[in-house]
């Protein structure tokens, strides 16, 4: 007999999620995801300047504030066929970059390893061995015998007094995790050296961008001069800083992050078979000859998609014309004009909410009815996974050298087959070998900036189109960002100077959605399928997956105080800023 659990809220992800499966004899054998809470940002910004749009749209999210913001400016400037200068372009890139090797180290250590690691298994190791441990897999210093025995004196003083702060509620001891003690205790200290260095990378933002978050990003290039000699523009010595940090990030994520994922990987080969997919899309980024050049093969990340996990083909994805691409809300607590089971193109998209579900609290969702506050997307007609699996998949199967060696590297390096990569295991992997990818390329991107200023170019901004006087009367455009968590797109419609229409798909719309009118499930619900459960009252199987979506799910609107009953409901909802 089916048993349903609940796991509400799915916590280490942002924002907020709940998952309800059924399990048969221990395995689950259905599974349904909620998003129970609203986004409906882009109402706000109708009749606004589109010049404006990056600044609200970026606060969508406190995480990926700076994806957001390309996004925007880059669907304005496809709108408006605006060219912008190569160090802008370089810029944008160098600024994504950063967040990349941020985003996935920050995932990984703090949002999703303690899915693999028991730390308080880690207080049994024995400090010599797991400094032979962590010297055998890195050059990292910090690597000693009396290092890890300090670290461990100190964790031990956390469990001895009932307090163990940051690492409360953790599965510890669940028969699921497999590390050996020293494994344990070596990741347990990286997990603290990540919260350290993760404040530095973000400085880079700061420098081109003014702050950290929401730093300031401009319609038709960057906001930053470039000023060698001025204290007050972007000068020799905050140019000499992006490299050192850069160069830092690089080190960070060759000799911590990327052993440390393969060591661990190394003792949970069999979820290399659990939590796959079988669709991928990739929008591609990271453009060395400018964005609006749609030659793919300038492009960092390429872009296609691969269907029934077939790598021998890669289908083609137009990058300025996604017309294939429809949201439906037959599932999703929303409303479009007309027939409600029809899917909508994102320039004709509609944010009309229609919330009919239950009141809190409540044992178990409707799925009959609309159960989600995400809509479900598809690429002619089919679900897609999006993020760092379907970039590394989609690169690899087109051959680029990069991917080809790297991916392949790891698969003999762990002795498993390709077709491991279709897995949870696969998807936490590619976000590691993807973060060593990036890092070189931030060393290309940053190289090409100064060669440029070094040339005497130091354009930053195409201010010819800045003027609404000079737009047509009606254009559209889409802004399409490989952001870390994956597939990106802002789909704006200028009349008369100012937004007529705004549509956001985020990466989680794609892999977080509820079924469509088929019935055909979106990643996040697929995956789960035939996953093991050992113990329903400590579901870790059902974590790890999601986890490895690394889930960003936009800011909720609605309070509720103890008994369910509302605080404070906002029913013309725009934005709420984290």
């Amino acid at each position: 007999m089916a048993e349903r659990i609940v796991v509400d809220p799915i916590t280490r992800i942002e924002g907020h999620l709940r998952a309800e499966v059924e399990i048969t004899n221990g395995t689950i054998k259905d599974a349904f995801l909620s998003a129970t809470m609203v986004r409906g940002l882009e109402n706000i910004v109708k009749g606004r300047n589109p010049k404006d749009i990056w600044a609200f749209v970026q606060r969508t999210c406190g995480v990926c504030t700076t994806t957001h913001a390309i996004a925007s400016i880059r669907s304005v400037e496809d709108a408006l066929n605006i060219a912008i200068p190569p160090n802008a372009e370089m810029v944008r890139n160098i600024m994504l970059g950063a967040l990349y090797l941020h985003d996935h180290v920050v995932h990984f250590y703090h949002l999703h390893a303690f899915d693999w690691v028991d730390v308080v298994n880690g207080l049994s190791a024995d400090p010599v061995k797991t400094s032979q441990l962590a010297q055998s897999i890195s050059n990292w210093p910090k690597s000693s015998p009396g290092y890890f025995s300090d670290l461990q004196k100190r964790l031990k003083k956390f469990v001895e007094s009932g307090q163990l702060g940051i690492f409360a509620n953790g599965y510890w001891g669940h028969s699921a995790m497999k590390l050996p003690p020293e494994a344990n205790l070596m990741a347990t200290a990286h997990y603290l050296e990540a919260l350290e260095w993760q404040k530095e990378i973000v400085k880079i933002h700061a420098i081109f961008g003014g702050k950290n978050p929401h730093p300031n990003f401009l319609v038709g290039g960057m906001a930053c001069a470039v000023n060698i000699d001025d204290a007050s523009g972007l000068n020799a010595e905050r140019l000499a800083l992006v490299k050192k940090l850069l160069d830092q990030g690089k080190e960070f994520v060759e000799q911590v992050y990327i052993p440390d994922v393969l060591a661990i990987a190394g003792f949970y080969k069999d979820w290399g078979a659990i939590g796959g997919f079988h669709n991928f899309m990739a929008f591609g980024d990271f453009p060395m000859a400018g964005y609006a050049n749609t030659d793919m093969n300038t492009f960092k990340f390429p872009s296609g998609v691969i269907l029934n996990k077939d790598l021998s083909k890669v289908h083609n994805l137009e990058l300025r014309d996604l017309k294939t691409v429809e949201e439906y809300v037959n599932n999703s607590w929303y409303d479009y004009s007309g027939d409600g089971n029809s899917g909508r193109q994102p320039w004709s998209g509609e944010t009309k909410i229609n919330y009919s579900g239950p009141k809190p609290p409540y044992e178990h969702l409707d799925v009959s009815q609309k159960y989600s506050f995400i809509k479900t997307p598809r690429w002619k007609g089919h679900p897609m996974e999006v993020g760092p699996l379907a970039r590394m998949l989609v690169g690899y199967s087109l051959g680029r050298p990069e991917y080809k060696e790297i991916i392949d590297s790891t698969l003999s390096k762990l002795e498993i087959p390709a077709a491991a990569l279709f897995s949870t295991l696969g998807r936490t992997a590619a976000r590691a070998l993807e973060s060593k990818l990036v890092a070189d390329w931030n060393m290309e991107f940053y190289d090409k900036l100064i060669s440029n200023i070094k040339s005497g170019d130091d354009r930053m901004a195409n201010m010819e189109k800045w003027e609404p006087s000079t737009w047509p009367a009606e254009s559209k455009g889409v802004g399409l960002v490989e952001a870390p968590r994956g597939g990106l797109s802002h789909w704006i419609v200028i009349k008369d100077g100012k937004t007529e229409n705004y549509q956001q798909i985020v990466p989680s719309t794609w892999n977080a959605s509820p079924r469509d009118p088929k019935g055909e499930r979106s990643p996040y619900e697929s995956t789960l399928i035939n996953t093991p459960v050992a113990d329903p009252k400590l579901p870790l199987e059902i974590i790890r997956t999601i986890h490895s979506f690394d889930p960003c799910i936009a800011c909720a609107v609605h309070l509720y105080d103890e008994n369910g009953d509302i605080i404070k409901e906002v029913n013309d909802i725009s934005v709420c800023s984290v």
